[in-house]
């Protein structure tokens, strides 16, 4: 899924463990206590989402950082 554009989208418990989704849109997304396991954010846009309750487990933040916790916006 990268590069794809989630704006907006309703993704509330997604299972999104190694997902890429890398460069991806999520521009107001939410993803309210999704699963982000081993997932690739880098450059992927989460400007306003809503990340209450994400799962952070090594995944890979917009800025390319790996951590097991919030990733910034």
């Amino acid at each position: 899924m990268s590069y794809a554009r989630l704006g907006q989208a309703n993704l509330i418990k997604a299972n999104l463990e190694r997902a890429n989704l890398a460069g991806t849109r999520l521009f107001k997304a939410d993803l309210s206590g999704a699963n982000m396991t081993s997932t690739s954010l880098t450059g992927a846009n989460l400007s306003e989402a809503n990340l209450s309750g994400v799962i952070w487990s090594n995944t890979t933040c917009p800025n390319g950082v790996v951590q097991s916790t919030e990733c910034s916006t």
